[in-house]
């Protein structure tokens, strides 16, 4: 067993997080600024990185011991092995680690999962754009909503089905883009854990995914590039644009103007 050690976060390397399963890599793992990927042997790749032997150890059950339940306000999120030990009146989410981002661990998924708790989403439509896992779609289905998710990535969307199963929420997915479906809409509220750039791409499309009024919630977005993101929603007319910090990233809040 071998890891090939990369800089930087699991945020960050979203996009090339699909070579690395293409390559044969066995699990992903971040800590200290750095990602560590698990291979059976040295294979080539795309990113500039360092190959490490792996100590003869179990190392799968090693990283199960890391992972711990995440709890935000009343949503625990929490991998099959420990869903035993979730509180009694808490939501649980059942989610495991693997080939799609969202388990609620880093602060751009806490971010949305705290927000979503702060309306009132009872029969309303919530639209997950960048599902990845589910979590954010399935965290608006356990709060009542009517929810779904696209995401581009043919590998993710299988696993936030799962997932949806798994937990016995209604939740679809769908492969594909925000303009693929924005025929399908409005939503009542979107969430969208995507990187700053994107989001100032798809300001417009967000405006007309959702209805007048309607929340729009995103994450994902670095901190220096938090004016970017801002400017484009003022810019598509977005009003109660606000915005909060957990270190370097940050939430970014605001509401589609009452305009047709």
């Amino acid at each position: 067993m071998v890891t090939y050690t990369i800089p930087g976060n699991l945020e960050d390397l979203d996009a090339e997080t699909p070579a690395l399963w293409d390559a044969g890599c066995l699990g992903l793992e971040e800590a200290a600024g750095e990602v560590r990927a698990y291979f059976e042997h040295p294979v080539e790749l795309p990113l500039a990185g360092r190959w490490q032997d792996v100590p003869n150890e179990d190392w799968l059950e090693r990283w199960k011991r890391d992972l711990t339940p995440v709890t935000v306000g009343r949503v625990t999120v929490v991998p099959s092995w420990l869903e035993q030990s979730v509180p009694a009146g808490q939501i649980k989410l059942v989610i495991d680690p693997g080939m799609a981002f969202g388990t609620g661990h880093h602060a751009t998924t806490r971010f949305g999962v705290r927000a979503l708790q702060e309306l009132d989403l009872r029969g309303k439509r919530v639209l997950d754009v960048g599902a990845g896992t589910g979590l954010l779609a399935l965290v608006a289905a356990a709060l009542g909503a009517r929810a779904e998710g696209v995401d581009l990535d043919p590998i993710t969307v299988p696993i936030a089905r799962e997932n949806a199963e798994r937990n016995g929420l209604e939740a679809r997915f769908v492969e594909g883009t925000l303009s693929d479906i924005l025929e399908e809409g409005p939503w009542d509220v979107l969430v969208c854990n995507l990187y700053a750039e994107l989001h100032d791409a798809l300001a417009g499309e967000y405006r007309a995914a959702l209805l007048p009024g309607g929340p729009l919630i995103l994450t994902g977005i670095l901190e220096g590039r938090l004016e970017l993101v801002r400017s484009a929603l003022e810019r598509e007319g977005f009003s109660n644009v606000r915005s909060e910090l957990d270190g370097e990233w940050a939430l970014v809040t605001a509401r589609r103007s009452q305009e047709a």
